[in-house]
């Protein structure tokens, strides 16, 4: 096993390759956050959000700037189109790039009042998009054009494209920040990432189930029973994904940290520097053995790093 694995239960065996290693790929971000895999040409676009910046890695061209400035984007995703939506810190929206290249934003309020700053985001099978909000481009200085704040609490909403609806569904957490559903959509993992700014703050997952498509149940009741997954230490959870087998990988202070469903935490993946945000990144055959190979792209400090996995993420 690498050294850049530590095994606390032997499930992790499955999940992390016997032969694996951490390789760097890209080093000239300010803070890189938020990739997103496109498997149409084995890139990652990431944001350097700290730089204003948004970044793409490609197999074959290497690291270029994809737009700059870009408004401080932090978390992207793609919808069921392919298009790239985005958490704009600076604009306090949710943005999109549209088919011919142009952005679009796509909400900026709710009730009449501007957003916080949307922080990462993901998009639901239904093409729903479920975003973060706390305050984090307005109180700090490197993460957006500052303002008011204007919302009474930072939540997580749920915003439907088609219909224009917006709603928070998630009101109990401190500083919301990355979030990811299980591979049935049953659950959703919400990381709060208070201890940043806040001394004592929370610095743990809580998980909520999802009240399913055509349950009855009150106007914009979404979820319930939320409680806390897992505390994370050192430092605290930030970006999320979760795999098919429902493992859920977090970022930390020291690692990217990997959790069974049922909350057990199974090991570590060292990297170099605090890790904020990570993607899964397609399969690729191994002309030898036949089979699949998945891999891990995990934004960290100054960088974007890659390790090759044996399990496969839900969303590429």
């Amino acid at each position: 096993m690498a050294e850049a694995i530590e095994i606390y239960d032997d499930r992790l065996l499955a999940i992390v390759r016997p032969d694996a290693s951490l390789q760097l790929l890209a080093n000239d971000a300010v803070h890189s956050e938020g990739p997103v895999y496109f498997h149409e040409d084995d890139s990652v676009v990431w944001s350097d959000a700290h730089g204003n910046r948004l970044l793409r890695w490609s197999s074959t061209d290497g690291v270029s700037v994809l737009r700059s400035p870009s408004d401080y984007q932090s978390g992207n995703y793609r919808d069921l189109e392919g298009r790239l939506v985005a958490c704009s810190s600076g604009l306090r929206a949710i943005i999109r790039r549209e088919h011919d290249n142009e952005w679009k934003v796509l909400v900026d309020r709710y009730q009449k009042k501007r957003l916080n700053s949307p922080n990462d985001l993901v998009v639901k099978s239904d093409n729903t998009i479920w975003f973060t909000d706390p305050p984090y481009g307005i109180t700090e200085p490197n993460q957006g054009y500052g303002g008011e704040q204007e919302q009474p609490g930072s939540y997580v909403y749920r915003f439907d494209p088609a219909t224009g609806e917006i709603y928070p569904v998630v009101t109990d957490m401190v500083r919301p920040n990355g979030l990811a559903f299980s591979p049935d959509e049953s659950l959703l993992y919400v990381s709060d990432t208070a201890a940043f700014n806040i001394p004592g703050g929370p610095h743990h997952i809580r998980v909520y189930e999802v009240v399913g498509v055509g349950v009855a149940r009150p106007r914009h009741r979404y979820l319930k029973n939320g409680h806390v997954f897992a505390v994370i230490d050192p430092g605290q959870p930030d970006g999320l994904r979760v795999d098919e087998h429902g493992n859920v990988f977090t970022s930390s202070e020291d690692s990217v940290q990997i959790y069974a469903p049922d909350g057990t935490r199974l090991g570590k993946i060292f990297v170099p520097e605090t890790s904020a945000n990570l993607t899964f990144g397609g399969k690729k055959g191994d002309s030898l053995s036949g089979t699949l190979r998945e891999r891990l792209f995990i934004t960290a400090g100054h960088s974007l790093y890659v390790i090759e996995l044996n399990t496969c993420g839900l969303q590429l």
